[in-house]
This record gives C-alpha cells, structure tokens and sequence, in this order.
C-alpha cells in the first residue's frame, strides 16, 4: 500500500473516481463527485489531497483541510461529549487540520494498512506545516466508519456530536479529535509498528518539533 498527495490532473481524476463509487454510488452521499474535487483545490494551499494505491490501482482518498474556518464550525450546531473542550475555542486557540473525504473502496476496507498509508502520507505533510491537532467527523450509522480505527489505532477522542454537515447524510457525526504532539510521544514510547510505520518518511527536525 502507498499514499501520496495528489499534484495533477491524473491523480485528481483517480480521487474523483475513488468517490465516485463511494460516496455518490454506495453511500449516496454526493449527487456529483467531481464537485468535491474541483481542478481549483491542486492549487489551493488550504487543501490537501491524498490517494492510496494497491498495486498501483487506486484504493483509497483522504482530504485535509488546513484551517476550517470558525463560521463552518458554529454552524453545525455542536452538542458537547466532553464538557472540558468548547469547539470553537479549540478551533480559535489551535492550529487545526480538518481531515474529511475518507474513502475506501470496498474490495479494501479489510486493509488496515490502506488507512494507514493514507494516515501516514498526510500526518507528515500535517506536522511539516506546524499544525498541532487533526480533527474530523464520522458518522454514527455508517457501517464503514473510520472510527474504530482512528480512536483505537490512532488515539483520536470525541469531542462532540452533530445533526448536519457537508455531505448529504442523516446519521448523527461525531467529532473527533487527535493531539498530535501527544500522540506522537504516546506512540514513540510504546515504539510499535504503527509508530514506526507513520514516522518512517520524517527527518530528525521533525522529531525534534515533536518532542519539543
């Protein structure tokens, strides 16, 4: 499995066509699939997209959204989980990047090593620019949701839940939310594969912001 950030047209069309089966065609999340990647985002520097390949076929999409804005945030009319964490506080006070867009094909969902490529690839990008915390929403209903991997691989928390979103679905989301410099020293102490895995491709300045 390998995972990189999508910089042409080439790979625009693989990620369209990866949620073109997903979200438009199983989940029917999406009545267009090329709306959710214009040709615009491959320079946007406030996006990130990712694609995993098995065997150099497409397989998986991830999206990181750097710095969502407040106003999206305030609109979704969060319900608290954790009453210690305000979102919008968190947002105003942290260098965020939302991860949204996570897709799977279905012949892969059993490839945990697929989501970890994707985890892998947009991690490094994530902590190279400086931000601190991921955050992303997973639906409660959704039988392919992400979030047994995130909070139980990953470390992600909930934070909160809410009724409306992006994308046209009924299920309740949950928030979640990673602290990456904690999780990064949560894994370097356990020194596991998945700590091994994630930080392969980092230099040593890297480490050191981590460890800061």
């Amino acid at each position: 499995m390998h995972a990189q950030r999508v910089v042409d047209e080439v790979g625009r069309r693989a990620v369209v066509d990866v949620l073109r089966v997903t979200y438009q065609h199983e989940k029917r999340w999406v009545s267009d699939p090329e709306t959710q990647f214009p040709a615009g985002d491959l320079t946007r520097p406030d996006i990130s997209w990712f694609l995993a390949t098995a065997r150099s076929r497409p397989a998986g999409v991830l999206r990181v959204l750097y710095d969502p804005p407040l106003a999206l945030y305030a609109s979704y009319g969060f319900k608290a989980l954790d009453p210690s964490i305000r979102v919008e506080d968190f947002v105003r006070r942290n260098r965020i990047a939302e991860i949204g867009r996570f897709a799977v094909l279905p012949r892969y969902r059993r490839r945990m090593m697929l989501a970890a490529a994707l985890m892998r690839a947009s991690t490094a990008e994530v902590v190279a620019r400086g931000y601190t915390h991921f955050v992303t929403d997973v639906f409660e209903d959704d039988p392919h949701s992400p979030y047994g991997f995130h909070t139980r691989v990953m470390g992600f928390h909930p934070v909160a839940t809410h009724d409306v979103g992006e994308l046209a679905c009924r299920s309740r989301r949950i928030t979640l939310v990673l602290d990456l410099r904690t999780a990064y020293k949560r894994l370097r102490i356990r020194g596991n594969w998945l700590y091994r895995y994630l930080t392969g491709p980092w230099d040593d300045a890297l480490h050191r912001h981590m460890l800061a």
